[in-house]
């Protein structure tokens, strides 16, 4: 198995470089690969900043990235609840940090957009 660094995703996800994106594809396709949580953070990032993608847009190319055959990555669950938030229209990020805060009785933030969520899957957003 290998793990990949986003610009490895990316290139496979929006082909803006042929030949870096056959050899993602190459990879890919001999997997198994591994995608680590941060590099899925990064990459909508990117995908959002850089390439201007819309939040159904990435959320689809992330779906689809995680159900190519080989490909693992670490909390599966987590994640696969944070892009269930991220298409309701949670920051991803912000959903990531929920799905990932384990057995936390609640989440502290200053972020006023996320405070009016009030709560996310069962966890209660609070300011400090």
């Amino acid at each position: 198995m290998i793990a990949v660094d986003t610009n490895v995703v990316v290139r496979l996800l929006v082909a803006d470089d042929a030949a870096q994106a056959r050899r993602a594809t190459a990879l890919f396709e001999r997997g198994p690969v591994f995608i680590p949580v941060t590099v899925l953070l990064e990459t909508e990032w990117v995908l959002r900043g850089a390439y201007a993608l819309e939040r159904t847009q990435i959320n689809r190319l992330l779906h689809l990235l995680l159900g190519l055959p080989g490909v693992e990555m670490a909390e599966p669950e987590a994640v696969m609840r944070a892009l269930e938030r991220h298409a309701e229209g949670l920051d991803f990020a912000d959903a990531l940090h929920l799905a990932l805060a384990g057995d936390a009785e609640s989440f502290a933030t200053f972020d006023r957009r996320l405070l009016r969520a009030s709560k996310v899957g069962g966890l209660p957003i609070v300011a400090p």
